[in-house]
């Protein structure tokens, strides 16, 4: 039975071996702050261009804010840091596994729940760093006030939203131990999820099956919160603390069904050829 402090330590140490990988890897920190722009400025540059004068008009009729520039650099920056959570869960066991270092870490007294805690910390921090830098300079950019709307409601949004995001992302690392794959399952990932977040529209344009499939995606339910706060548009289901009330489910129900999967994927494994099979 470890200590709190024995678990702390765990986690700490994870986090900063990850750390350790991705610092020889500087131009990535780089990159991140300026992949959200450039996610952004392509409908954003094509909107003028075709729209005209009239973009911001025609784009507020749907969306219901005129400011498309801020709106995609909301939904462009959440998507990243919901795609590193993804990418960092996933690719780390891959790693694990092709190196031959996962099954030493299955064999250790450590429990391995508290290695997946640091590695998501670590990449939280990192996404919650390049979001803020990212945001901003894109404001700058395409010149928008950084300090529109209500910013508490949207940090609320925001910190609530990543619990059950990476519950989401370690199903998703279960699905890679299992299928031995990431390349091919981060392209789905980035597809249906583009859909989804609504990155460059309010997901209330989607059909109604492909809307109700997003309802419970939890990356969907925060790009629209940060969105509805910051440039006053609609909530989801009419005001705040009701969009805020089942993201918190999701945080109920999120990790612990996130970690049944994946020990149930691990079993699954060790009964087989072992899990550092690749």
């Amino acid at each position: 039975h470890p200590t709190l402090r024995t678990r702390a330590d765990i986690a700490a140490w994870a986090a900063y071996s990850r750390y350790r990988e991705l610092a020889s890897y500087p131009g990535w920190f780089l990159l991140d702050m300026f992949i959200p722009i450039i996610i952004a400025a392509v409908p954003i540059l094509l909107g003028r261009a075709v729209g005209g004068a009239d973009a911001a008009t025609n784009f507020a009729q749907r969306s219901g804010t005129a400011n498309y520039a801020a709106f995609l650099l909301i939904g462009a920056n959440t998507f990243l840091m919901t795609l590193r959570a993804f990418w960092d869960i996933g690719l780390w066991l891959r790693n694990q596994q092709q190196t031959g270092t996962l099954e030493a870490l299955y064999v250790t007294p450590a429990d391995r729940r508290w290695l997946l805690v640091g590695l998501a910390a670590f990449n939280l921090a990192r996404g919650l760093i390049n979001f803020g830098l990212s945001f901003t300079l894109g404001c700058l950019v395409f010149a928008v006030n950084p300090l529109q709307g209500n910013w508490l409601a949207a940090i609320m949004f925001l910190c609530v939203g990543v619990t059950p995001l990476y519950a989401l992302s370690l199903i998703y690392g279960a699905i890679v131990l299992r299928l031995k794959e990431t390349d091919a399952l981060i392209q789905i990932a980035q597809s249906v999820l583009t859909l989804a977040m609504g990155i460059y529209y309010p997901v209330t344009v989607l059909p109604a099956l492909a809307r109700a499939a997003a309802m419970f995606v939890p990356p969907m339910w925060m790009t629209n919160g940060m969105r509805a706060a910051l440039l006053d548009t609609s909530y989801i289901l009419g005001a705040w603390t009701r969009d805020v009330a089942v993201l918190a489910a999701m945080c109920l129900i999120g990790p612990p069904l996130a970690f049944a999967i994946f020990r149930r994927t691990e079993r699954l494994l060790q009964r087989g050829a072992g899990v550092g099979e690749f």
